[in-house]
């Protein structure tokens, strides 16, 4: 039997479809790419925006149309937060929140034994716990993603997630460690620690994300780790001083910013001010005195109410922090959210243009911050080859490089001296392995 797997999203989802592909495998079946034939369909969703939905609704149309006799899923985030919408696209076989992923399997069987069609969307509820689905290798990765958290006790003006994933749970650092021990066992020397909501770690169960990132940093055979996105109001100055302090840690922060506008950020209901974000930035580079420390960020064009001005505003944040990488994107309007009818909304064509003007003012940026760094030296985790001896990665900076390492493999960890950035990447001198 084979099954065909299509992911929209985040990392989250991402990690939960590996785990599901290995569930499947275990099970018998052959995972195959998009676009040869299976018995299966599955995809994992991100409703985010309404188009991650219409991609969901697409490509099960099509795989449907063209594999009738094939069961298809929909699953993930789209039929969690909108449970009779998600119901009423027939053509998913099983439609499944996020909520009990095991049960996929088993729906899946039954469905291919002639059950009639299931709609088994649970809500989330209080008191939930988080639920275990263990990835033990990555097949198309270098590095490993363990997602730690899921869910969120935020209430953003424009996020629908808290809906789609349910309150703040977190996994047992026993289990984590676990977990990673296996994927050290298997070769991986970098991880990235995933979540929903990743400062919120441990809030429900009397830890912190300091304990998980420090426990993390003994285990044996993994060289690096690196966060997912932080809300920059949670991180504290002793939590930043711990942080600081392992050095395993890639000293790469993705603090979440959303604009660089105060009238902005309070309409968002986003609980900072760029102040307090700058303050946050001061820390983080104290604490590392002097060493090179390195941010990324989010940032929406285009929300209700947003003003030229407020726009030119949050443009010029991006320069005040130094951001090595902006990700750009225009306020996706979200039915179920309080700013879905917030006044004031600008035209779409305006928000795609605005998002294209910092995107460019982003680039200077970040050309400016590698500029900075030309000539320094850091280590690279090697990753995609593309050639015999030439492969592209990136350092613990999160700079992307490309370097002729040879006698070297995908996987191995390298140190290098930056030069110059051509548009896509830096170009490295190989200076050794680790």
């Amino acid at each position: 039997m084979r099954v065909c797997f299509y992911t929209l999203g985040c990392k989250v989802n991402l990690n939960e479809t590996e785990a599901l592909e290995q569930l499947f495998r275990r099970s018998g079946f052959t995972v195959v790419p998009d676009g040869q034939p299976a018995d299966v369909y599955i995809v994992n969703s991100c409703t985010v925006t309404n188009f991650g939905d219409q991609k969901s609704r697409k490509w099960l149309r099509h795989a449907k149309r063209e594999n009738p006799g094939a069961v298809t899923v929909l699953t993930g985030c789209y039929p969690q937060a909108f449970p009779e919408q998600a119901a009423g696209l027939l053509e998913a076989d099983l439609v499944c929140g996020n909520t009990d992923r095991r049960a996929i399997l088993d729906h899946v069987m039954q469905l291919l034994n002639g059950h009639e069609r299931i709609v088994a969307v649970t809500p989330h509820t209080r008191g939930e716990v988080f639920e275990e689905m263990p990835v033990d290798r990555f097949e198309t990765h270098t590095r490993a993603f363990i997602k730690v958290e899921d869910g969120c006790n935020r209430r953003c003006a424009y996020c629908i997630i808290p809906k789609a994933r349910g309150p703040v749970r977190s996994r047992p650092i026993s289990s984590i460690l676990a977990e990673l021990r296996q994927l050290a066992g298997a070769g991986y020397r970098e991880v990235v620690l995933s979540a929903i909501s990743l400062p919120s770690y441990g809030t429900d169960t009397g830890t912190d994300l300091y304990e998980l990132v420090e426990q993390c940093a003994g285990v044996e055979g993994i060289q690096r780790i690196r966060l997912g996105s932080l809300d920059p109001d949670m991180l504290t100055p002793e939590g930043i001083r711990r942080l600081a302090a392992v050095d395993k840690l890639c000293p790469q922060f993705h603090l979440s910013l959303q604009s660089g506008c105060d009238a902005t950020l309070r309409r968002m209901r986003r609980p900072y001010t760029t102040a307090q974000y700058l303050d946050v930035v001061r820390q983080l580079r104290q604490a590392y005195a002097g060493r090179p420390v390195s941010f990324t960020t989010d940032c929406i064009c285009g929300f209700p109410g947003e003003s030229e001005e407020d726009f030119v505003r949050s443009c010029g944040f991006l320069e005040e922090v130094g951001f090595l990488r902006v990700h750009v994107f225009p306020y996706s309007r979200r039915e179920g959210t309080p700013a879905y009818d917030f006044p004031q909304q600008v035209h779409e064509r305006e928000k795609q243009a605005r998002s294209r003007r910092m995107h460019d003012r982003a680039e200077e940026v970040r050309r400016a911050v590698l500029a900075g760094l030309e000539g320094s030296e850091d280590q690279v985790l090697l990753e995609t080859p593309v050639s015999a001896t030439v492969f592209t990665g990136y350092t613990r900076l999160y700079v992307p490089v490309s370097v002729s390492a040879p006698g070297c493999a995908a996987g191995d960890i390298v140190r290098v001296r930056l030069g110059r950035y051509d548009g896509a990447r830096v170009q490295a001198e190989f200076l050794g392995r680790v």
